[in-house]
């Protein structure tokens, strides 16, 4: 019997491993560097224009009246007025779009989840992508044409919800259907071997397990069509006093107000550029929050 030391006791100390684990560490090291470096150009970029906005437009959102008065009777040399009609618009807009949206998206991926097999679902998800890489002008540009061009209603504030929900329906149709394929099937199963039928499985049980992804998805989704310009250039018209009237008479929005101030070479209108750009930001970040502590809620309670 030997009495030498085992191979398992012994640390292994030969030169080919000490090579193969030198070249990995390097390589390892090689790649994380390449990652930061790589994340730290692109964060250079987005801190550079925050940092810009902030400067230029704190001065406008922090004014008195910014967030509470219009622009009516203010001559564009004056530091008065503020945004709260375009921003009634912005919300009234992405609001309309979202009622209308939400449903449909979240039906369509209920169909391509649940029920979905064969030739309608394989249309339905080719539709879905074909219709995620249409430009804004051209989803615009179609609204123009079928609701004021052809069945002659007036340009106002719901068509450009119209257009806005070709551009938030497919966001919402792939954020809830990838939430819903998340659901486990035990889930499902469980279900149906109580005899629930597959309706009511999917209202009270598969639903409600990917709501916090579907909430998260739809704040998103709403963020993103929050800032469209090609839509409010097309089908509504500037007004620098508030409009409750979504179906007649033109409306405000803070893109559409930033491409009108942008005309005026005046310091007032340069700080209502900015300060507009700014109030832009801060909606857009405050629905990224929500749909992040909707998303810790609601599985807090799962």
């Amino acid at each position: 019997m030997s009495t030498g030391t085992s191979l398992v006791d012994s640390p292994i100390k030969s030169p080919v491993f000490k090579h193969v684990s030198t070249t990995r560490r390097i390589k390892n090291n090689v790649a994380t560097g390449v990652v930061v470096s790589a994340f730290g150009i692109a964060l250079i970029p987005l801190l550079w224009v925050l940092y810009t906005v902030i400067e230029k437009g704190w001065r406008g959102v922090t004014s008195s009246g910014w967030w509470t008065n219009s622009l009516q009777g203010v001559l564009p040399e004056q530091f008065a007025g503020g945004i709260y009609h375009a921003l009634y618009g912005t919300l009234v807009q992405a609001g309309i779009a979202a009622i209308i949206a939400v449903p449909l998206g979240l039906m369509a991926a209920v169909y391509l989840v649940e029920y979905g097999t064969g030739r309608l679902a394989r249309v339905t998800t080719f539709m879905v992508d074909v219709l995620a890489g249409v430009p804004s002008i051209v989803a615009a540009l179609f609204v123009f044409s079928l609701w004021i061009t052809t069945f002659g209603f007036t340009q106002s504030a719901f068509a450009v919800s119209l257009a806005l929900v070709l551009l938030m329906l497919p966001v919402v149709v792939r954020s809830a259907e990838e939430m819903l394929k998340l659901v486990p099937d035990e889930l499902r199963e469980a279900s149906y071997a109580l005899g629930i039928p597959k309706w009511k499985t999917i209202v009270r049980i598969v639903v409600p397990t990917a709501a916090p992804g579907i909430i998260s998805g739809i704040l998103l989704a709403v963020a993103r069509i929050i800032g469209e310009t090609a839509p409010v250039l097309i089908l509504v018209g500037y007004s620098r006093s508030i409009n409750f009237d979504v179906f007649d008479g033109n409306m405000a929005s803070l893109p559409l107000l930033i491409y009108t101030e942008l005309t005026n070479p005046l310091a007032a209108g340069q700080l209502r550029v900015w300060g507009a750009a700014l109030t832009l930001i801060i909606v857009v970040a405050l629905l990224n929050v929500l749909a992040a502590i909707a998303t810790r809620l609601l599985t807090a309670k799962r």
